[in-house]
This record gives C-alpha cells, structure tokens and sequence, in this order.
C-alpha cells in the first residue's frame, strides 16, 4: 500500500503530531507499504528532509514560525504538496491534525480523488479560546469542513470523539496511541539522578510537556510549597519564563527526547498532567509504562487511561488545591504509590505501535473496501 502523511508537524519537532507521524511512518515500512511524508520545514531547512536516515521519502514545506510560539511552525502555500501527491501516486491520504497543511493535503486528495483518513489530535477551539479569548467557533467550522471532506475520521478518545460527533464530523472511529514499553521502564530508574534531582531525598513530582498557557502547568504552585516533595518540570515553550518565577524550588531541564527522557520519567516518584485540553495525553501513557503513579485532570484523553484509584488518580480541570491534594495523598502512602505504579504499567502493556499500527492499516483497508463498493 502506497501511503502519504501529510502532517503539521514532525521530528526533529517534539510534540505529539509529530511523534504519532514518526511512529506512523515506521510502521508502515515495517509493514512493508511505501509511506511518504509531507511535512513543514524547519529554520533554514529546504525540501530534503535533514534525516537523510530515514528509510522513506520526507519532503519539507516552506513555512513561518506561529506568532509567539515559534516552536509551531506553519506551512506557506506550495505548489511541492500537489506535486509530490501526484508523483508517490498513493492508495491513501494520511492526515495528521489537519489544519493548515493538513487542510491542502485534503483539497490536493479531493481534486486527484485519492482516499483521505484524518486524525484528530489537537484541540484547535480550546487553544483558540486560551489564546485569543474568541474564535473557537472559526476554528471548529474549519475543524469541520476538513474532516467532514474526508473519508474517514480517526479520533483518539472517546472524549474527542463526542466533541468531533457534538460539532457535526460525521464517520468518526476510534484510533488510540501506542506507547513505547520497553523504552519506558521502571528498569531506567536512575538513582544518581534522583540525587541530583532531590538531594534531601524528597519526593519528586513531575511534569512533562510543551510549556504553554493550555497547559497550565501553573497550578503545580501549591505542589512547589508541600514539605518533602521537589517539582521537576521538563520541556520548553514560550511560558518557561513565567513559570519558572510561578513555580520557586522547580528544577527546570529543558526539553529531553530518547533514553534521556525515559530515565527522567522512570526517576520520579509522581507524574501530575495538568492540562485539561488533552485529546490524548501521551505523556501520560509514558509515565504509566515508567511505573509511575499518574495525578491526571478528569477531563479529554486521560479520562480513557487513567482508572481512578487503581492505575492513577483523576482529580478536576484547573483545580490547583485538588492537585496538591492528590501529590499528598501520595507522598502520605508508599503502598498506594507502589500499588498505583504497577498497575499503570499493566494498563499499558498492550498498547504497543506495532497494535496500533496494525489498528490503522485496519482503517486504512476498510476505507478503501468502502470506496471500491461505491465505485462498483
């Protein structure tokens, strides 16, 4: 099967579009089917992708740093899309957050009637009300005009699923995300690090993610002032400033990716997500693998991976004291932390890319199945 992703984004970008297309693109070629990707460029770089390891074809779009987060690229119009559509003649197109390039890519399979799946990823109307305060609705008509073009739309929630079907977006199934278990292992627990990290001993509570407003990685304040426990927060984004003056006594490491991130995450003692806009949250997905119990907002993604009380806590969106609450029940009780982490980790087992992958190709063979039989 001949496949194009076209993505928002993708590596050397750290985010979650970003790592699914990786993830999507590896399988396929596993799998033996020829995916292509076409994604933004980055700073400097031309149409060749700057990986030239890579086992398959990525082509890279001009584009534009998003205004204020220059982390977000956006991809200018280009007539290289089409072109490379036309040329890779695939079964299938490949949408990956669609959006702005996502949106060109669905245009270009529409004209070359080629088959499009796209997939949700990125709640586009909560950034825009975090953001700007207005244009969630804009934001959802051009969620809308976009899946609704296409064949299929895969949702990786049960929660994202409702809001796509709440706002119209017809032919929605669910397609969740792997994880990585034998990357993330409690076996990559580091104890030098943990020294470093907490040189008292404290409990180590830990975030990791983009460090954005949607984030609202400000509410680990209160957790910052509870005796015995260190905050460590990893990854950047345009809020580093602020929450490193919101956040006294954090330890701030900056972005990690590979390894280095699977030690960090398998060295702390508890994970808080504070986001409640999560469509997914794979970071939390990540932390269960680590063995490490999970404070997660009862909202979106997590409410799909987290079982209360058994491989994690859920505590309400955007409430600072319910957080705090749930580190000190934590630190409070080694047996419910030794219970919680193990079970995360069991939740987890099955939910390897080569499933999910395999999930997808599933997808990708019904839709085409469909096409075939209205043709006939």
């Amino acid at each position: 099967m001949r496949v194009a992703i076209v993505t928002e984004s993708f590596p050397p970008d750290v985010n979650g579009v970003a790592h699914c297309a990786l993830q999507t693109a590896r399988h396929l070629h596993r799998r033996g089917h020829h995916p292509l990707v076409i994604a933004p460029a980055g700073p400097g770089e031309g149409p060749a992708d700057p990986d030239a390891s890579r086992p398959y074809p990525v082509l890279r779009i001009p584009s534009l740093p998003l205004p204020g987060y220059p982390q977000v690229r956006v991809a200018l119009p280009s007539r290289r899309l089409a072109a490379a559509l036309s040329a890779h003649r695939p079964d299938v197109v490949h949408l990956a957050g669609p959006f702005v390039l996502g949106a060109r890519g669905m245009t270009a399979a529409l004209r070359l009637r080629i088959p499009a799946v796209a997939v949700y990823q990125t709640d586009l109307g909560g950034y825009a009300r975090t953001y700007f305060g207005a244009g969630e609705n804009a934001a959802w008509r051009r969620i809308r005009a976009v899946h609704t073009a296409a064949d299929r739309t895969l949702a990786p929630s049960t929660a994202a699923a409702r809001d796509l079907d709440d706002h119209g977006v017809p032919r929605v199934r669910l397609w969740p995300r792997g994880v990585d278990a034998e990357r993330f292992t409690p076996e990559r627990r580091d104890t030098a690090l943990r020294r470093t990290l907490a040189p008292g001993g404290e409990l180590i509570v830990g975030y990791v993610g983009r460090l954005a407003p949607e984030k609202n990685v400000e509410l680990l304040a209160p957790v910052c002032a509870l005796p015995g426990v260190r905050v460590v927060v990893v990854g950047d984004g345009p809020s580093e400033p602020a929450l490193r003056a919101a956040l006294p006594g954090a330890r701030f490491l900056g972005r990690r990716t590979g390894d280095e991130l699977a030690r960090v995450f398998a060295s702390l003692d508890v994970f808080a997500h504070t986001g409640p806009q999560e469509t997914f949250c794979q970071t939390v997905q990540e932390a269960q693998a680590s063995g490490v119990p999970v404070i997660a907002p009862a909202a979106g993604g997590p409410l799909d991976l987290v079982d209360h009380g058994r491989t994690g806590l859920l505590v309400p969106p955007r409430d600072a004291a319910a957080v705090a609450g749930a580190v000190s029940l934590l630190a409070a009780d080694p047996r419910l932390r030794s219970a919680l982490g193990p079970a995360g980790r069991e939740a987890v087992r099955g939910r390897t890319w080569e499933a999910v992958g395999d999930q997808l190709i599933t997808h990708y063979t019904e839709v085409l199945a469909a096409r075939t039989a209205v043709a006939a």
